[in-house]
């Protein structure tokens, strides 16, 4: 008997040695997105144009049938192990998956709010880092690139309120790396860096990094309206941008008309790549991405309409409930209309959702990461 009994332990012991985390995490790849209609020409079909986007942003190579997705009613099921991510990004979003798939939200409800989980790809840098691949350092991205001696000087920036020097290697296909050095321009003190680089799924990936090269959540806003990686995705629409203000020329740098130049012919070049892609987002339609935007922003910002379909309240209930609170209209979505703060209404939901950070596109009081 007793050596049965070791037998049987010693069985138990080698199972436990070799299970590892990843045995622990849920092993179904598929999530489900709730779709709650939040404007009045919202429709799923829009939506899921939008999370194409925004999966897009973090690395998604996405096949160019809708294997993965799979549309009933207001829920949209995605299948990650389908969608083209790297194994590594497959292995984060299993861990963020499993996660949600324990929260309250999910348990109640069968799904997560598709603007809820947007905001959890972008609008956390370090779940947005750890997916597309951005380096933990700046020296980790230079050792990728040779950098031409070639630089351009920006003293009237658009975006820095100090100035920037602008290096960039040769492109390549889908390679290539732009790095700026916000300085002081008295003291050439550099305060920090931004990295842009191509994918090769026609997306930019951006990083943020200190005066030590140490990778960053957000830019600091002494400097700077960079802001979080999110917003550098809202501002360059996919694109190498080109110079929107004039700017001086400096000895021993390129002319603007010289630099100006050579980002439209980064940028056009880029474009004729992109456009050439089967799979993927439609980089025609330019302006599909401001249905990932208006996604994460609707959620962020809902309005009274939204939430009675996302709670499952009457409005007049939900009107009642948030009788106290302060209101707005989106500057740039006024369509929106009435509008809530969700860092304003998370404890009065009906559940539980998995943690967000405060804010997707600027430094934020609360800045989460599931992935740890």
């Amino acid at each position: 008997m007793r050596k049965i009994i070791t037998i049987i332990l010693s069985l138990f012991l080698l199972g436990c040695e070799s299970t590892t985390y990843s045995d622990l995490v849920k092993t179904d790849s598929t999530l489900n997105l709730k779709w709650n209609k939040a404007y009045q020409d919202d429709t799923i079909d829009k939506s899921l144009i939008g999370l194409k986007w925004g999966l897009s942003y973090v690395g998604a190579t996405l096949p160019s049938l809708d294997e993965g997705f799979s549309l009933s009613n207001t829920t949209i099921a995605i299948d990650y192990k389908k969608l083209g991510f790297t194994e590594n990004a497959q292995n984060k979003l299993a861990i963020l998956h499993s996660k949600i798939i324990n929260s309250d939200e999910y348990k109640q409800t069968n799904a997560i709010d598709l603007g809820r989980y947007v905001s959890l790809l972008i609008g956390s840098s370090e779940h947005y880092y750890e997916l597309i691949g951005t380096p933990n350092t700046l020296s980790q991205v230079l050792n990728k690139y040779t950098l031409l001696p070639q630089k351009g000087y920006i003293n009237n920036s658009s975006v820095s309120l100090e100035h920037r020097i602008i290096q960039f290697s040769e492109q390549n296909g889908f390679n290539q790396l732009f790095i700026s050095e916000e300085i002081d321009p008295n003291t050439q003190e550099i305060y920090e860096y931004e990295t842009i680089e191509l994918l090769a799924n026609g997306q930019l990936r951006f990083g943020i990094f200190d005066a030590n090269g140490n990778r960053i959540n957000n830019a600091n806003s002494a400097h700077t309206n960079a802001g979080k990686p999110a917003k550098c995705m809202w501002c360059h629409e996919s694109v190498i941008n080109q110079m929107f203000t004039p700017q001086n020329n400096f000895l021993g740098y390129l002319t603007f008309d010289e630099f100006q130049n050579t980002l439209i012919n980064y940028r056009n070049s880029h474009h004729n790549l992109k456009i050439t892609l089967n799979d993927g987002v439609d980089f025609t339609s330019t302006q599909q991405h401001t249905f990932t935007e208006l996604l994460y922003i609707s959620f962020m910002e809902p309005s009274a309409q939204r939430l009675s379909i996302e709670w499952n309240m009457s409005l007049e209930e939900i009107q009642t409930k948030l009788f106290a609170l302060p209101t707005h209209v989106h500057e740039e979505f006024s369509f929106l209309g009435i509008l809530y703060n969700r860092n304003d209404i998370e404890n009065l939901a009906p559940f539980i959702g998995l943690d967000i950070s405060s804010n997707v596109r600027e430094e934020s009081p609360i800045e989460v990461n599931h992935l740890h």
